[in-house]
């Protein structure tokens, strides 16, 4: 089998963008197969492609599926909670795997992905990021949409910068939600869509703040970007915020078109940052 026309497999979580990555790899000329992850993948959403719902645990499975699939590239995404050891029940394959993460099961969940992702490629898998093939999907810096942050959001994005790139170092989370300079919340485990309803009940008076989004310093970017929709747009809004910074180049958005829109609608802003410093200045840009 040539390369280019190799199978990719997807190993789906829940949300949008396992769908969205397989078209763009049918688009790319390049068979197709889906491992839906029971509990998490919206099976509707991955039906019009060859497929199989299977549990966690079942590792022996899924790789043996992916192998008489013809797959030698797999993508990992969409959003599933860390099971419990209970909850797996692992086939034997599973528990090989699991014991050759060793410690990794233990730790952030960087860790255990960054694990993962070794023993994927020591199966015998090229391990691909889903940004390689949604390229819309990833945005370069400068503001999308109309509305741009004025001097009081950019001083807010500045100081959630520096508070994810912190909670990165340690695996903790990917977001924070700032207003005004107090950090109104921030990300763990929970998500950002619930870190964001606690941050509704914790705001204050005065101008809204803002959501920094942002990849954990020396994480694996194949695995876990942090990701925005449109529902994240709504609920920024809910919550009383003003806009959205993210991460240029390492932040998947699961409808670019309905971000913008709805941020438009809406009245924030979106804003696509290079953390480093040079690229929190974005008053005067926008991308398209």
């Amino acid at each position: 089998m040539s390369e280019s026309r190799a199978g990719v497999g997807i190993l789906a979580g829940g949300g949008p963008l396992p769908a969205k990555v397989a078209q763009a790899v049918e688009a790319a000329g390049r068979p197709v197969f889906i491992i839906g992850f029971e509990g998490f993948v919206q099976p509707d959403l991955v039906a019009p492609w060859p497929h199989e719902i299977v549990r966690l645990g079942a590792a022996g499975r899924m790789l043996g599926l992916l192998r008489a699939h013809g797959c030698t590239e797999l993508v990992l995404i969409g959003p599933i909670r860390r099971p419990s050891m209970r909850s797996l029940y692992p086939d034997a394959e599973g528990a090989r795997i699991l014991a050759r993460l060793g410690r990794a099961l233990f730790a952030g969940d960087d860790g255990l992905l960054g694990a993962l992702v070794r023993i994927l490629g020591e199966e015998g898998f090229q391990v691909r990021g889903a940004h390689e093939f949604l390229n819309h999907a990833v945005a370069g810096p400068g503001v999308l949409g109309s509305v741009v942050p004025d001097d009081q959001a950019r001083q807010d994005i500045r100081r959630g910068v520096e508070v994810v790139q912190a909670l990165g170092a340690l695996d903790i989370g990917q977001g924070c939600v700032v207003q005004n300079g107090v950090v109104l919340a921030v990300e763990a485990m929970e998500g950002t869509d619930r870190m964001l309803a606690r941050a509704g009940e914790c705001s204050q008076p005065g101008i809204g703040g803002v959501l920094v989004k942002l990849l954990k310093p020396g994480q694996e970017r194949r695995a876990d970007m942090p990701t925005i929709g449109p529902a994240t747009v709504v609920n920024a809004h809910a919550a009383g915020l003003r806009g959205i910074a993210f991460e240029a180049g390492n932040t998947l958005l699961t409808d670019r078109d309905a971000c913008v829109e709805t941020a438009d609608r809406l009245g924030i802003f979106l804003a696509a940052i290079v953390p480093d410093g040079s690229g929190l200045d974005i008053s005067a840009t926008r991308v398209g």
